[in-house]
């Protein structure tokens, strides 16, 4: 909020008051008071005073109050005088600018207006004006994190990522749920993805040694238009939905990364139980026990190389081939076989799907 705005609506109390009133900022200068001659003048040991006291003091003839919480108050009001009138004047004062303040801070805050954004709150004609009135750069490459808390916290969650991201100017920390917090990141127009993960990693390293915090974190993709941001919100979300489903091992998700999870996320249960009965007999899938399940995976990890997956699973080669001879039998499916395989592959991510999901009657 300028001090001019502060200062003009000093001015307009002066009368009703009747007492020398202004307002100090977080260093104790005097920013704006009805007795113009003070404005710059410094006042020490206020704020210390204040933060001992709480909500007002009396001290060297003034009454002082701050505006809004004590403990976290950038300004502080003060009324000439320490009397029953001071104290009753400088409460109507701080509520007051307060307010306004509030206000003030809705109306131009950019942290408020992308949260409107994401959210979309806002008309999409109306993000254009509104981004000029506030001088924001529209056509820069920016990427959204979407952060959730868990667990219980002892520090507020939007404090924690606003410390490690104290540039206002191109990082924009918004809280969108007790314990979710999106943060909306400037990066190069030729940024790295692997950076991008790095950076997603070193928030989830840092809450977990520091804070004992767990995290899951979701990244969008990168837009350069102010507009789209809302859609990389949209796709950090499902970065988290879908990786609860296929990547339950992992805490930092990105959307680009989902591959063909994506599209199965977003496929009718009905469909995916339809798939599941075409591609096996009855109840083959259901009779491949845990350790046929664990080859599978294996399998698929070392890209169907029968020689490399014996090795990582300790076993002879012709146990493993027995292994995949038997799984064909049950299934109709031979795993050695491309195109087998990859119906397998999205058989059992379908089926994990289902259970995550199950169907509604």
């Amino acid at each position: 909020m300028s001090n001019r705005l502060f200062q003009g609506i000093i001015q307009q109390m002066k009368e009703a008051i009747d007492r020398v009133i202004g307002i100090i900022d977080e260093n104790g200068i005097v920013i704006a008071s009805s007795e113009l001659s003070g404005i710059g003048e410094t006042r020490q040991g206020v704020r210390e005073e204040l933060s001992y006291a709480g909500e007002m003091i009396r001290y060297e003839g003034y009454t002082y109050r701050p505006i809004g919480s004590a403990v976290k108050s950038e300004y502080i009001v003060f009324v000439e005088g320490i009397d029953e009138a001071a104290e009753k004047n400088s409460l109507v004062l701080a509520i007051t600018l307060n307010n306004i303040k509030s206000l003030y801070d809705e109306k131009y805050d950019k942290s408020s207006f992308i949260k409107n954004i994401i959210l979309d709150n806002i008309l999409p004609s109306d993000i254009y004006i509104k981004s000029k009135e506030l001088h924001f750069s529209t056509d820069v490459y920016r990427i959204v994190y979407l952060i959730k808390f868990f667990g219980k916290i002892d520090v507020v969650p939007f404090d924690m990522v606003q410390n490690m991201f104290p540039d206002k100017s191109k990082d924009y920390v918004i809280s969108v749920g007790e314990n979710d917090i999106v943060l909306v990141r400037e990066v190069k127009s030729n940024y790295d993805t692997r950076e991008v993960e790095k950076i997603a990693h070193t928030m989830a390293d840092t809450f977990s040694t520091e804070f004992y915090t767990r995290v899951s974190i979701g990244i969008g993709t990168a837009v350069d238009n102010i507009k789209d941001l809302a859609r990389s919100y949209k796709e950090a979300q499902v970065a988290l939905e879908v990786g609860k489903v296929f990547d339950t091992e992992k805490n930092i998700i990105s959307y680009e990364n989902l591959g063909i999870g994506r599209l199965i996320y977003q496929l009718p249960t009905t469909l995916c139980e339809m798939f599941l009965q075409e591609v096996f007999k009855k109840g083959s899938l259901e009779s491949l026990d845990s350790e046929t399940l664990m080859t599978i995976q294996c399998f698929f990890e070392n890209n169907l190389n029968v020689s490399e997956t014996s090795r990582k699973l300790f076993v002879h080669r012709n146990t493993l081939v027995y292994r995949l001879e038997k799984i064909r039998k049950l299934t109709g499916l031979d795993l050695r076989e491309f195109e087998h395989a990859i119906t397998f592959k999205v058989a059992l991510m379908v089926k994990k799907y289902l259970t995550s999901k199950p169907v509604k009657f």
